[in-house]
């Protein structure tokens, strides 16, 4: 089984190395690994050329926002399987991609996902919060409930059937997309219990609460958009559930 790994920059001078040393140490034989840069201005494209032996496809040009780039990777990739790394992020050990595949071709499935764990950038060896995927279903999609992203991976007919990203989304362009995927679909899933990906606190989707409001919002939108029956009342009331990851780490 090939798997395509996509990893997006821009600006990622200080964490790129880390997330393509940790693809180019995996144990499994056959990835295609695709690095799109957004024409990064601090040398980020410096640090990528280093790595460029193990990679695919590399490219850098400016784009308009992480979801364009995100679709520029996935027209190049020829995977069975794809799967998105970002910048920030490192795969928990070396042997993430060859148990993904094992498990993908023995249960034939179109998704499979894990669990993420997050940790700070000045303490890389404590994580300090693990997301659990294990209590996704679609009709969760309602509550705002999703997959990690970085740690999901899909068989590369699914993106073929439903489609790329949205890019007049700004932060929940993965929700959305998640939300045409699996909602009223029959893709064939399975959870995945380990942690399958570590990622840096700050990113995007965890800067704030500036950028929580919008993801709430667009998570609204795109459920309405997307025929799946909520409201923002039933969307908050994931976020106790969200506290309780910093006490069972």
């Amino acid at each position: 089984m090939k798997i395509s790994i996509i990893t997006v920059s821009f600006n990622a001078k200080h964490t790129i190395a880390d997330a393509l040393e940790s693809v180019a140490a995996q144990t499994h034989p056959d990835i295609e690994h695709l690095v799109v840069d957004g024409a990064s201005t601090d040398g980020t494209f410096e640090v990528i050329r280093q790595y460029e032996k193990h990679l695919a496809k590399l490219i850098s040009e400016p784009d308009h926002g992480i979801y364009d780039a995100m679709n520029k990777g996935l027209r190049l990739a020829t995977g069975d399987v794809i799967g998105f790394l970002n910048a920030d992020d490192v795969y928990a050990d070396p042997g993430v991609l060859g148990r993904v595949a094992e498990s993908m071709e023995r249960h034939r499935l179109d998704a499979l996902f894990g669990d993420v764990s997050f940790f700070r950038s000045n303490n890389l060896k404590r994580d300090v919060r693990r997301f659990r995927s294990r209590y996704f279903q679609p009709e969760r999609l309602a509550w705002g409930w999703m997959p990690a992203h970085p740690a999901l991976f899909l068989r590369r007919e699914v993106y073929e059937r439903v489609g790329h990203f949205r890019t007049d989304y700004r932060i929940a362009g993965d929700f959305e997309f998640l939300a045409r995927a699996f909602w009223g679909q029959s893709l064939r899933y399975r959870y995945f219990p380990e942690v399958l990906v570590r990622m840096r606190l700050g990113g995007v989707s965890t800067g704030g609460w500036r950028n929580t409001l919008l993801l709430n919002r667009e998570v609204l939108r795109a459920c309405h958009e997307n025929g799946i029956p909520t409201n923002m009342l039933k969307i908050l009331s994931k976020y106790p559930a969200k506290l309780l990851e910093f006490l069972r780490k």
